[in-house]
């Protein structure tokens, strides 16, 4: 009898979720082929370089952070870093941070040294209770890793397991990562050094749960990495991984809509923007997952073959675009002409008004007037981003996502010197402050803005600032730059609002709450009936209990918006999830849950056995398992009583 043939695959986009699902299902034995719109792989995580490529620059991320998750797909795909000529290097220290005052703050994974930087602020109690805060965010990482970032919540249902009840409580996700560190740290300087990490989550501090704490571990505990040659180079190691294995990419191919069956029941393949149409067993989509639902999953004006249609439009797009977004940045690139010994690789200036300067992101969307930024000196821990005795120079500020303000709101005055900032800015007439109207705490990233103004008040700002903290004048320096604004993001990348992390982390928008990782089917008598809150999303898992398949068959998505979430190693788990997820559907084994692990209890004895006494569990665990009861409880009604209405 002939062999069966091979499954096959399409995946939209090339980020770091569509490589390595790329190159999980061609180790599973799929036919791959991914489409990427742009003619570079990586996404966001991509790299930029001068004119002359003697300067690179990481477009997007530029630390990395949860290690272990690297590792474990570079294992389960039968390889390693180092097999793929992957270089970490430890970035020491983490960071420096720069107060209004002129105080600094040292970070690292160097306990001496964390417990001198400590002990300076808050004496040695402050110390003890550091340990303390090590201790609760360890339990955070641990958990979450295990019980969320690798396993699916795919329904309500999926919230039920034991494992996670009796840890809902341990996580605190009801109390603010702000609350939580206050707890341990009684100066406001140290406060504000232990909660700044939630900007990598796109929140602010004051809203993000205390569950992310993890990330200051993982920097704490296991330290902060970067990859030799930019953060590109553990994509271009997937992508290297996944071709071997026999993955096609296609690059500068955009994909025009999603092909489902008629009726929305399950998808087909896709249509291209020249008219071709590609055919597969399963569809993953890795562009921005509410331009997905919005555009691609939108009806065409003609279809190609009468028996596909494209799904219609549905509400469900609609709330999704409605759900809280993460902030937007601007991005300012510059190549130096010497080297800046007063920075690290990577510096942290916080806002005097640190509170205010988050409200102003992420509650009102505006570009604040005083902006707490990260500046990223790639070339301090790998000379080759720049040339010999040069920096590379990034400076993100987070702002908030686009707005759609009408024409002609919250423009900014100005001359015409200020519209087109030049390879060497130097002068500009005033910066955000300036410009703000006096009663609004900085400057709308609309639709509408002009940009290049808006470009030249943000780099005043921030040269103003490095300069006054540091006593460095950066101005005269840069030889280069490149810049990237809310309107770059979306229309590079098709983000939604400019939202560089995608959709927000609050409670109500992770876990079974965040788009699953299957592509939901439309249900026309809930969808958009309830708008895009808190009460939309309950909803519409409460109905989804009930229907009998919720889901468009043979389509997935993966990347920051659907679960687990945001950030390089979380799409790198979500891509992980995907991949087991087709498999399962399929029928078909997954490769990697063979490979024998290392470290495990099997073949312990004597002095190594482990012998955890049971009483150890914390109180907190069983009043989490008490809560969560309640919650089911009440989930159950609400879903009668909608059920009957």
């Amino acid at each position: 009898m002939p062999a069966s043939p091979r499954p096959t695959a399409l995946i939209i986009g090339a980020g770091i979720g569509g490589t390595s699902t790329a190159a999980r299902l061609a180790h599973a034995g799929f036919d791959v082929t991914v489409l990427e719109k742009n003619t570079f792989t990586g996404g966001r995580c991509s790299l930029l370089h001068s004119p002359d490529h003697a300067y690179r620059f990481d477009q997007g991320p530029s630390l990395l952070l949860l290690p272990r998750l690297f590792h474990q797909t570079f294992a389960d795909l039968g390889t390693s870093l180092v097999a793929e000529g992957v270089e970490l290097r430890k970035c020491e220290p983490n960071y420096r941070v720069h107060f209004g005052d002129g105080e600094v703050f040292t970070l690292s994974s160097d306990v001496a040294l964390m417990k001198r930087e400590v002990e300076r602020w808050e004496g040695k109690e402050g110390f003890e209770r550091y340990l303390g805060f090590l201790a609760e965010s360890g339990r955070h990482y641990e958990i979450s890793v295990e019980q969320v970032l690798l396993r699916n919540f795919e329904s309500l249902r999926a919230m039920l397991r034991w494992e996670f009840l009796k840890s809902v409580l341990v996580l605190h996700p009801f109390e603010s990562i702000w609350t939580r560190a206050s707890k341990y740290f009684w100066t406001e300087r140290l406060r504000r050094v232990f909660t700044f990490g939630s900007m990598y989550m796109g929140m602010s501090p004051f809203d993000a749960p205390g569950t992310y704490s993890l990330l200051q571990y993982t920097e704490l505990a296991e330290g902060v990495w970067y990859p030799v040659g930019g953060f590109h180079r553990v994509v271009q190691a997937l992508v290297e991984v996944g071709e071997r294995k026999g993955v096609v990419y296609r690059l500068g191919t955009e994909v025009k809509r999603i092909v489902v069956e008629e009726g929305g029941a399950r998808a087909v393949g896709v249509e291209l923007e020249g008219g071709e149409v590609l055919k597969a067993d399963v569809v993953v989509n890795n562009s921005d997952l509410v331009y997905a639902y919005t555009s691609l999953l939108a009806p065409a004006s003609s279809s190609p073959e009468p028996k596909l249609v494209p799904q219609p439009p549905t509400p469900y797009a609609a709330s999704l675009q409605q759900r809280p977004a993460s902030c937007s940045s601007i991005s300012f690139y510059w190549a130096l002409d010497r080297r800046v010994p007063q920075l690290e690789a990577h510096n942290i200036f916080l806002a005097d008004q640190y509170k205010e300067s988050f409200d102003s992101i992420f509650k009102k969307h505006l570009i604040p007037d005083e902006p707490s930024f990260y500046v990223n000196v790639p070339s301090r821990v790998d000379p080759s981003a720049a040339p010999e005795d040069k920096d590379s120079v990034v400076v993100l500020v987070p702002v908030g996502h686009l707005l759609d303000a009408p024409a002609g709101e919250g423009a900014i005055p100005t001359s015409p010197a200020q519209t087109t900032p030049t390879a060497s800015p130097t002068t500009t007439n005033g910066d955000i402050k300036s410009k703000s109207p006096p009663t609004q705490p900085g400057l709308p990233p609309s639709q509408t803005q002009d940009w290049p103004a808006m470009l030249a008040l943000a780099r005043q700002t921030i040269l103003s600032t490095i300069k006054t903290r540091t006593n460095l004048d950066l101005a005269p320096l840069i030889l280069h730059e490149t810049t990237n604004t809310p309107q770059t993001w979306k229309t590079k990348f098709n983000l939604d609002r400019g939202a560089i992390l995608g959709l927000s982390h609050s409670f109500f928008n992770v876990l079974a709450f965040r788009p699953s990782t299957r592509a939901r089917k439309a249900n026309e008598w809930v969808d958009g009936k309830f708008g895009g809150g808190v009460l939309g999303r309950v909803v519409e898992l409460v109905t989804d209990l009930g229907r009998g398949e919720p889901a468009v068959k043979g389509l997935y998505m993966v990347g920051a918006s659907a679960h687990p979430g945001t950030g390089v190693p979380i799409c790198l788990a979500g891509g992980k999830l995907v991949a087991e997820q087709i498999l399962g559907d399929l029928g078909l084994g997954v490769p990697w849950r063979e490979r024998v692990e290392v470290g495990g209890e099997e073949g312990k004895g004597g002095l190594d056995r482990v012998d955890r006494p049971g009483w150890l569990d914390s109180w907190e665990q069983w009043v989490g398992i008490v809560v969560a009861f309640a919650v089911v409880v009440w989930t159950c009604m609400l879903w009668f009583l909608v059920g009957f209405r």
